[in-house]
């Protein structure tokens, strides 16, 4: 049976249990058409289908695979921790040393809680926010992803953008009524925010760096001016680093960027990286808020699986290959990528542009300078599905989105970056048919 009748018939079983097939949406493909490829394996820089067709993988489980697939550090932690049972539901050890690396890391992160999905840790970080300032108004820019919790998901990207929808039914005006969205990279608009609405913020929540739209640098100074404006209002920031966090340096964006510019967040939310591709996230920062939560505050956040051994002991394996050498390991690899890409697409004279926030990155198909979700909405996503389809018949696995970033891990080789050579100029020939 071929690859694409196995996938079809996995597919087809799938939406006979599942809504769309799928657990997550943009998997599903609806952006690009064709059938998801149900993968069963993965090792290093390759991922196996059903049918045994190997990939390139950029894609990376969205960011945890920073160190490549099922690295057999990582295994071998995993497997010792799984033998004494996956989880108890009390505190653990696995845990506190997670936590006490993730504040080495990121010394604005005094404290430290587990959740199971960065949804999760945008919540609570909201709630924290709030409590913190006894005001009700959140900030958020448009198109950035912060989870599908109902006050997050108005003007989001990642899924939403994919999927062509504004916002989400379900969502009542209630619960989006104090939040408050804008245009990423705006001056004047985060200014005008705070001279209408400054005594009702409770916080701006933002990624640093967005990459649910694909990614959209800051303009130089945007994330100080936001900094700023919440200092002089009293406002608390917010940095979602859910995708930047540990995966664009050993602090994220914010030991990056943000400790060069002293931005100080009050509260950050973490995931992808810090599990090692297994259900874990975190939301941290200043103690003094931090300690809002119960059990020594009144602001109360539960999980069963929260802080589970298996996950954090993944955490604590993936990040203790993270290296310095790996980071610079991963920039040169991300702007190889980013050069052979560039270089066929403008050898078929493909409109786009190439975008990156460190080692994350993405193409738009547009000649235009994407700077926010507006700029990313108008680009030519016919021309990318047939790029992408072109990439995944020839064993490139990429996003199967044109509003997602590109991921790098450390396992890719030489010969996978060769693979990608050779088949970039017919990806690239099918792009331009559709732009003709």
């Amino acid at each position: 049976m071929t690859q694409t009748a196995n996938s079809r018939t996995w597919h087809e079983r799938a939406l006979r249990v599942i809504p769309g097939g799928v657990s997550s949406p943009v998997r599903a493909f609806a952006s690009v058409g064709g059938t998801p490829r149900y993968m069963v394996s993965g090792s290093g820089s390759r991922v196996t289908d059903v049918d045994g067709r190997s990939y390139v993988d950029f894609i990376g489980s969205w960011g945890p695979m920073i160190a490549g697939h099922a690295h057999p550090d990582v295994i071998e932690a995993v497997h010792a921790v799984m033998g004494k049972s996956f989880s108890f539901g009390a505190p653990g050890p696995h845990e506190v040393e997670l936590a006490e690396e993730i504040a080495r890391r990121v010394p604005a992160c005094e404290r430290v809680r587990f959740v199971s999905s960065g949804t999760e840790a945008v919540m609570t970080a909201v709630r924290l926010a709030r409590a913190a300032t006894g005001r009700s108004l959140i900030v958020k820019f448009s198109g950035c992803y912060h989870g599908h919790a109902d006050s997050m998901l108005v003007s989001a990207g990642s899924g939403v953008a994919t999927l062509g929808l504004r916002n989400s039914p379900g969502v009542t005006d209630g619960s989006v009524a104090d939040t408050v969205v804008i245009p990423f990279n705006d001056f004047a608009a985060v200014t005008h925010v705070f001279h209408e609405f400054g005594p009702s913020i409770a916080a701006v929540i933002t990624e640093p760096a967005p990459a649910n739209m694909g990614v959209v640098p800051p303009d130089s100074g945007f994330v100080k001016h936001v900094y700023e404006l919440t200092r002089q209002h009293h406002a608390l920031l917010i940095f979602d680093e859910v995708m930047t966090g540990f995966r664009i340096s050993a602090a994220g964006w914010y030991g990056k960027f943000a400790r060069e510019e002293e931005i100080e967040p009050d509260l950050f939310t973490f995931g992808k990286v810090i599990g090692g591709g297994l259900p874990l996230a975190a939301v941290g920062g200043r103690a003094d808020v931090m300690e809002l939560l119960a059990p020594l505050g009144s602001v109360y956040q539960a999980g069963t699986l929260s802080g589970n051994p298996v996950a954090t002991t993944a955490g604590l394996a993936t990040l203790a290959l993270c290296t310095d050498e790996l980071y610079a390991h991963l920039d040169r690899r991300a702007d190889e990528v980013g050069g052979l890409v560039t270089h066929a697409l403008s050898t078929a004279g493909v409109p786009h542009r190439h975008q990156a926030a460190g080692n994350l990155f993405s193409f738009f198909f547009t000649d235009k300078p994407v700077r926010n979700f507006s700029d990313a909405q108008a680009q030519d996503t016919r021309a990318f599905a047939a790029f992408f389809h072109a990439l995944l018949e020839n064993g490139i696995s990429i996003p199967p989105s044109a509003f997602e970033a590109w991921f790098v891990s450390a396992a890719l080789t030489d010969d996978d970056m060769s693979e990608l050579e050779r088949v970039l100029p017919l990806a690239a020939r099918a792009a331009a048919r559709v732009e003709a």
